[in-house]
């Protein structure tokens, strides 16, 4: 029953017309995720600067957060008490007096154990995942986070190598190694500018299924569909629609893709059919998997679809995105 207590405020209107340039913008994210089930510390270094089409030297730095813990802050170096910021009701973070180009360290603590509005960082099948379109990033860290605030993305994951043998997220793969107490990490590289609804993190117990795509250019690419162990079988017509759809983009647009790798990730409980998060998409299971045995028709032609559909936003919605959430340059449908 929807409930008209005088004491909720009625939701207000956001017009297109009240667009206004983000005051501030980051150029550059270091983030690294210590995983816990109940207890995951992120932290995040931003590169911070005024935003010369907005330049307000009087306005402080809001950041968005949402179900999060402050644990520590620091700006350029110099840790701030609580005397330096505020902590709004609703999450957010607000700084003032800060300089026009700065570097922030944040340390945030969330739950993905207990996230069930499968939005930001939660848990899946015993797995991490993360969900961030629309504003999801914000229940992640303290970030300005609007898809016209784009940021190059470095990521570390430390995680339980046991419970945890695959640690994913955007870019390239650029170092790996074994930590203490069990535990392993991994580093990846985004190089390319993007907004913050486009991260993303898998870390988990699955299984790939390889294929490799040799662009028109002669640039060989490493593919990779992760599955619960024993659904290895039903990947092939994903993969199979995936290197069709990364050839018809060349022949058609001549856009090549972009990165050494290309992931999909397969999770059952995903709240979307599939998200495009850039080299990383995460999809429903039944928009991956199948074989003749208990698919149909339908589903075959489904899984091409959705597969093409989210490929294709590699550069219509990941290297070239909307400025703000009324300016989708496609349709998402369900897919995302």
């Amino acid at each position: 029953m929807l409930d008209l207590s005088p004491d909720i405020a009625p939701p207000q209107p956001v017009r297109l017309e009240d667009y206004k340039p983000p005051v501030f913008l980051i150029d550059t994210v270091e983030l690294v995720f210590e995983l816990g089930d109940a207890d995951t510390r992120v932290k995040s270094r931003l590169q911070i600067r005024r935003n010369p089409e907005a330049f307000d030297p009087e306005a402080p730095l809001r950041l968005d957060g949402e179900e999060l813990t402050l644990l520590s802050l620091a700006l350029d170096g110099e840790s701030l008490g609580a005397n330096r910021y505020q902590l709004s009701s609703e999450g957010g973070l607000t700084l003032d007096d800060v300089p026009d180009s700065f570097t922030l360290d944040v340390e945030a603590r969330i739950s993905p154990s207990s996230n069930t509005a499968l939005s930001g960082l939660y848990m899946s099948g015993g797995n991490f995942c993360t969900q961030c379109e629309p504003e999801g990033f914000r229940r992640i860290t303290y970030f300005i986070d609007r898809p016209d605030v784009m940021a190059r993305y470095t990521t570390t994951i430390v995680a339980e190598k046991a419970r945890f043998p695959v640690l994913l997220s955007n870019g390239n793969p650029i170092e790996r190694g074994e930590a203490d107490d069990g535990r392993h990490w991994a580093k990846w590289v985004d190089p390319h500018p993007k907004p913050s609804y486009l991260f993303a993190l898998v870390a988990g117990d699955l299984v790939p299924v390889r294929d490799r795509f040799t662009t028109r250019s002669g640039k060989g690419v490493a593919l990779a569909i992760w599955v619960r162990r024993g659904d290895e079988d039903k990947s092939a017509h994903a993969m199979a629609s995936l290197k069709k759809a990364m050839r018809w983009d060349e022949e058609v647009f001549g856009l090549e893709y972009d990165l050494d790798v290309f992931n999909i990730v397969a999770v059952s409980d995903f709240n979307m059919g599939a998200m495009e998060n850039k080299s990383l998409n995460i999809f429903n299971t039944r928009y991956v998997l199948a074989k003749p045995e208990t698919a149909t028709d339908t589903d075959y032609q489904n899984i091409e679809a959705v597969i093409a559909h989210e490929y294709f936003h590699n550069w219509t919605g990941n290297r070239v995105t909307c400025r703000d959430w009324f300016d989708r340059l496609s349709r998402p449908g369900i897919f995302g």
